[in-house]
């Protein structure tokens, strides 16, 4: 086995599982009808990485984070992304401070100093201020006049995005988007959820939200994941995909060769692989298994695998194509 050398006993599954169902049943009861969308988000959360959440308007991204931040002992911040949003207004800068008829620089923190950030609409920001926003996604720090900052432990943040279409967007570049462990989407809800969320959204008051988690059972929580064991056929299973997503490469299948222009980075696995130890702890299982890479495949190659004209054509879209691979790859 891959992964550090720590015994069922030691990392405590039993209690790191009933942590993580107390919190997965809090979240499912605020958020209806999204359920896939709250694995992945956990699954995220709990590997370290970032999520980019897509979905029509009313559908529950920003009480999304709302709601975990309720659930956990965690600060909160929202920052609405707009065109003339500057970095300074999200890092933060330094003013004059004057103190016993001395005056000094002194740094500010901005709204990105927080533990879960809800970044809304990004691709309404300039590419400027996008870029400072993604430089904390990746170095979990900021840099501001020649001085390096690091943002609180944990740090996680939920992404949304417009739609591509809508006047006054700025695409967000492929390298930017690798970012993100996974891009989710959120469906339209239909029936009894419709009904549900119909009627929580018109009750005189909203249901209370009461913390599920500490800081310190969170941390735990955080800790036991890292160390859950990766069987070796899962962590083969991952790089055998992301291989089979390259168009040159030989065991790349017929519908990679065809359709895909540019395979996905090695993030894609460390995605995968993180957020198949979450799907295993949830089912009470001590190591990865391939089922769980499988699971997780689609959600954290989809913004990773850049089409070409023709993939752009397929009706199946991206989802459809990395079904396909997952088929070719046994």
């Amino acid at each position: 086995m891959s992964g550090d050398a720590t015994s069922e006993h030691e990392l405590d599954l039993e209690g790191l599982r009933a942590d993580y169902q107390q919190l997965r049943g809090a979240l499912g009861a605020v958020l209806v009808g999204q359920e896939p969308a709250l694995d992945l988000t956990l699954a995220a959360l709990l590997g370290g990485g970032h999520v980019l959440l897509e979905g029509p308007p009313g559908v529950g991204k920003t009480l999304l984070g709302r709601a975990l931040a309720a659930l956990l002992e965690t600060d909160y911040r929202r920052i609405q992304f707009t065109s003339d949003l500057m970095p300074t207004d999200i890092i933060g800068t330094y003013v004059i401070m004057e103190s016993g008829g001395r005056r000094r620089f002194e740094f500010q923190q901005g709204p990105l100093f927080t533990n879960l950030l809800l970044a809304d609409e990004i691709n309404r920001a300039t590419p400027k201020t996008q870029a400072a926003l993604f430089e904390a996604l990746d170095e979990r720090a900021v840099s501001v006049a020649n001085e390096r900052y690091s943002l609180p432990v944990p740090f996680f943040t939920i992404a949304t995005q417009s739609l591509g279409d809508i006047e006054g967007t700025f695409p967000i570049p492929e390298t930017q988007l690798d970012r993100f462990f996974f891009q989710i989407r959120l469906d339209q809800p239909e029936g009894e959820s419709l009904e549900a969320i119909l009627l929580r959204i018109t009750a005189a008051e909203d249901p209370p939200l009461a913390r599920v988690l500490d800081r310190s059972r969170l941390a735990a929580l955080l800790q036991g994941v890292r160390s859950l064991p990766i069987s070796p056929a899962a962590l083969q299973l991952s790089v055998r995909l992301l291989m089979a997503t390259h168009p040159p490469h030989a065991s790349a299948p017929a519908a990679t060769r065809r359709l895909v222009l540019r395979g996905s980075s090695p993030r894609g696995g460390q995605a995968m692989l993180f957020g198949a130890r979450v799907a295993a702890l949830a089912d009470g299982r001590a190591e990865v298994s391939p089922a769980d890479v499988r699971r997780l495949a689609v959600p954290a190659l989809r913004h990773r695998v850049v089409l070409n004209f023709e993939g752009h054509s397929e009706e199946a879209g991206v989802d459809g194509i990395l079904s396909e691979i997952l088929d070719a790859v046994k």
